[in-house]
């Protein structure tokens, strides 16, 4: 029975990237039949794709914000600033850390993952020597970090740890640095070399899209960036980082490095969040969401769940472990998927539509940028495509803002949006007839 009144109430839980989107989509899909919440840590939405431009000083924080209780309480949407302490699916629960508790009927997880730094001694910037551009406060600190390296040149370090899905926004910081400190007129006094647990340069957690080795191979060499694959971070001190290069099959170690540096930015493996490690049905051992073809989870059918909290398996065997990306149209059909199958059950309904997972991505480089389309995103692929040129730096600017405006409107989709993906052939839901 519907926990509020004759309504049923739908929680969303996080409201990044996805869960914004997600609130937005499904209060346009259930209209008036069903509450819709959302309970997130804070009450700040930060485009998250921008952190690279804030830790070169390209972007202040504020550009990137929006302020969500006016934006909710235009669309209808509860908003509750306030993190999850612990979720109790058997009781339909959501505890928050103020001591309340959250009924649902439906709760849609969208919290994003926990950045693992304490997983490698020495990394990440609390308490390490590594800076990181997951967190807008983390860019703050990392344009800080730059300051001093622009100050006192020496060796930079960029790259993804052993375990990370993430790797895009690893490239496009390396090219960026490459690009403001050419600008700065330093480039020739800071070496620079790309560590990645990926087997090959390109790989990007996917085994490559089109022809993504050859482009960022391309990349690196005109830029004059090493780069070492295969690569388990083993320690980091101040000032020197230890890798270990394994071999091709991962049986052994290749190389050991002892890289100095001055700087250095590493993206950290995820895990899933606090509130939901533990929960056994619901999430795996690394705490991350488990969820069907209709992003639904198996042993709690009211629970779905959305993005880089999703349980999604390699594409394949590596030396090194290493993610599946979910990139920000990929999540976007995930939501749409959600919200339509919410309102089949709302309706009396059960669900029956599935995400395409098709996945579109603009990598800017500051002067450049590679661009990939992918249907889907997990090989094998109808569509595996990729291209580079300036272009691309000129089409993510327009996207921060285009993205920005669409939050602070309180728009899921809106109409522009879908005719050109309609132009494009590229599908939100799967395709099943």
């Amino acid at each position: 029975m519907p926990q509020s009144g004759n309504k049923p109430k739908i929680v969303i839980l996080g409201a990044g990237l996805g869960g914004v989107i997600a609130a937005f989509e499904i209060r346009e899909a259930v209209g008036h039949k069903a509450d819709v919440s959302v309970v997130n840590r804070g009450e700040t939405f930060h485009f998250v794709p921008s952190n690279p431009w804030v830790a070169v000083r390209w972007r202040e924080r504020e550009a990137i914000e929006v302020s969500l209780p006016p934006v909710m309480k235009k669309r209808g949407i509860e908003f509750i600033p306030v993190g999850a302490a612990k979720l109790d699916p058997a009781q339909n629960r959501l505890e928050l850390e103020d001591g309340r508790a959250v009924a649902y009927d439906y709760l849609v997880i969208a919290t994003g993952p926990e950045l693992a730094f304490d997983e490698i001694p020495g990394l990440g910037p609390h308490g390490g020597h590594t800076q990181s551009v997951c967190h807008v406060d983390h860019a703050e600190n990392a344009a800080d970090a730059f300051d001093r390296l622009a100050a006192n040149p020496g060796p930079v370090i960029v790259g993804a740890v052993q375990g990370a899905s993430c790797f895009g926004p690893a490239y496009e910081f390396a090219m960026i640095l490459d690009t403001e400190l050419k600008k700065r007129k330093l480039r020739d006094r800071v070496p620079m070399t790309f560590v990645t647990s990926e087997p090959y340069v390109g790989h990007l957690g996917l085994d490559g899209v089109g022809d993504t080795k050859g482009l960022l191979e391309s990349e690196f060499r005109e830029r004059h960036i090493k780069w070492i694959v295969n690569a388990k971070v083993a320690s980091v001190e101040p000032g020197m980082m230890h890798v270990e290069e394994m071999t091709e099959d991962g049986a052994a170690v290749k190389a050991k490095h002892d890289l100095p540096f001055s700087y250095s930015m590493l993206l950290p493996a995820f895990r899933g969040v606090a509130p939901l490690r533990g929960i056994d049905g619901l999430v795996n051992p690394r705490g991350f969401v488990v969820v069907d073809k209709h992003q639904r989870n198996p042993k709690y059918p009211n629970i779905f769940a959305l993005g880089v909290c999703v349980a999604i398996p390699p594409v394949g065997k590596t030396a090194v472990p290493v993610g599946v990306p979910k990139t920000g149209f990929m999540i976007e059909t995930m939501v749409t998927a959600i919200a339509a199958n919410l309102k089949s059950l709302v309706e009396g309904g059960q669900p029956a539509t599935e995400g395409s997972w098709n996945a579109i991505c603009l990598a800017d480089f500051g002067d450049g940028g590679v661009a990939f389309v992918a249907k889907p995103q997990i090989p094998p692929r109808n569509v595996n495509w990729s291209s580079s040129g300036k272009w691309v730096h000129m089409a993510k600017i327009g996207f921060e803002k285009y993205f920005l405006h669409k939050v602070r409107a309180g728009e899921s989709v809106p109409f522009y949006e879908k005719l050109a993906l309609d132009i494009l052939g590229i599908n939100k839901l799967r395709q099943t007839s």
